[in-house]
């Protein structure tokens, strides 16, 4: 799921060094963060969050196949 949130993120910012993914466990759930740099911020949330909403429903999407739920956090 990771790589997954990381290669989307990539693409979609000017500045894709400063993409940083991390992920860790949060009880049963799996808890994604994703770091942008402060001015790539807007192209990774969108218009009224709709590419956060994109990128949050094709990582529930691969994460339904595994019978996993994943949280993802944009910071």
């Amino acid at each position: 799921m990771k790589e997954l949130v990381e290669v989307i993120a990539k693409a979609l910012v000017d500045n894709p060094d400063e993409v940083v993914v991390t992920e860790s466990m949060k009880g049963e759930d799996t808890l994604i963060e994703l770091k942008v740099a402060p001015a790539d911020m807007g192209k990774v949330i969108g218009k009224q969050g709709r590419i956060a909403k994109a990128i949050r429903s094709v990582v529930k999407a691969a994460a339904s196949k595994e019978d996993r739920k994943v949280i993802v956090e944009i910071q």
